[in-house]
């Protein structure tokens, strides 16, 4: 089976046949602008999300009215995307066995291998931090909550938007780190490492899955507080309890344990960079300038290439609009090659 993303991409004017399973997160009722009843199917497999209509004369539309969240499908037809998205001709499903679900719940076998040579940088970085306190921190943040993690999203769309897409960003942004404090030599490398890990630890509340679905589920402390309190409460919980075994010794360390984690909490709190996009401050110290570029930087990379694969074309090399980015996309240039001649 192929996966969803790929059938976004791929999709053109041009019918497509294609075969892939996914999970339904819910079934809704519209009428078209005469008044003719159609369904749309909203989709979901570990690449991503997608939406499909049922129009009135399919021969499966009335059964469509019957299928329930959560349902795992198998769909099989000849599809084509223009302005109104993915459109579908001779196509059906059926629910997948109990043996291809778990098949579909494993994943796209290379997102999977990406997802956790990801897990392995992440994991790598934070053991080579240098301060005792944020690699006691980090440490403890992955044994505790590692699986919890590697389920999360970063998103609920826009970017990262799919089961294990927060440890893609992470890692994303842990590299991107990790290449700024080369350039900028005078940042606390081991204080924006750790942010890095912790800035949308919320999001383990805020955008997780289930073990064995793959829709998002809603949670009372991620909706009254938000991924930002979240994380400020998550490092408070770990650094007391960490803490009460090591205190004695952090007492001999330089910077003040108290400083350090101040800064910490103090980088997460204004990772949105303005009081108008959820932080409840805007950067104070370079870490914070640091941390919220290279979080913006990689959701905007993120959004771009989904725009490339999933938007309609205007125009050669143009793109049209995908929200949040403010304006239709030009095609990226290509890379120089000398051998191209």
């Amino acid at each position: 089976m192929q996966t969803l993303s790929q059938l976004i991409s791929e999709a053109s004017e041009t019918p497509l046949p294609y075969h892939f399973g996914c999970q339904l997160q819910k079934c809704v009722q519209r009428l078209t602008k005469s008044q003719k009843p159609y369904h749309e199917l909203e989709l979901v497999d570990a690449s991503g999300t997608g939406s499909l209509k049922v129009w009135n004369n399919h021969p499966q539309f009335h059964e469509a009215s019957a299928l329930k969240p959560g349902a795992f499908l198998s769909i099989e037809g000849t599809f084509t995307k223009n302005q109104y998205g993915l459109d579908a001709q001779d196509w059906k499903w059926a629910h997948l066995s109990e043996d291809a679900r778990e098949e579909i719940l494993l994943g796209d076998p290379e997102l999977k291998a990406k997802q956790s040579e990801d897990w392995d940088t992440i994991e790598k970085l934070c053991s080579e931090l240098s301060d005792p306190r944020l690699h006691s921190l980090c440490n403890t943040f992955i044994k505790e909550f590692g699986e919890r993690f590697r389920r999360a999203a970063a998103a609920r769309k826009n970017h990262h938007a799919r089961r294990g897409g927060l440890t893609e960003h992470v890692a994303q942004m842990m590299s991107t780190a990790t290449a700024v404090c080369v350039a900028y030599p005078q940042l606390n490398k081991d204080l924006l490492i750790t942010a890095v890990l912790f800035h949308d630890s919320g999001k383990l509340w805020e955008n997780n899955y289930p073990a064995q679905d793959f829709h998002q589920t809603y949670n009372l402390h991620a909706e009254a507080l938000g991924h930002i309190s979240l994380g400020i409460e998550l490092v408070n919980k770990l650094w007391g309890d960490i803490e009460k075994e090591h205190g004695a010794d952090w007492k001999l360390i330089a910077p003040p344990s108290a400083n350090v984690k101040i800064h910490l909490l103090h980088m997460i709190a204004s990772h949105h960079g303005q009081l108008d996009y959820g932080s409840p401050v805007v950067p104070k110290t370079p870490e914070a300038f640091a941390l919220h570029y290279i979080d913006n930087l990689d959701a905007k990379m993120e959004m771009c290439e989904l725009a490339y694969a999933e938007s309609n074309k205007l125009a050669p090399q143009i793109s049209e609009k995908r929200f949040p980015l403010p304006g239709n996309l030009i095609s990226p240039l290509k890379k120089y090659d000398k051998n191209n001649f």
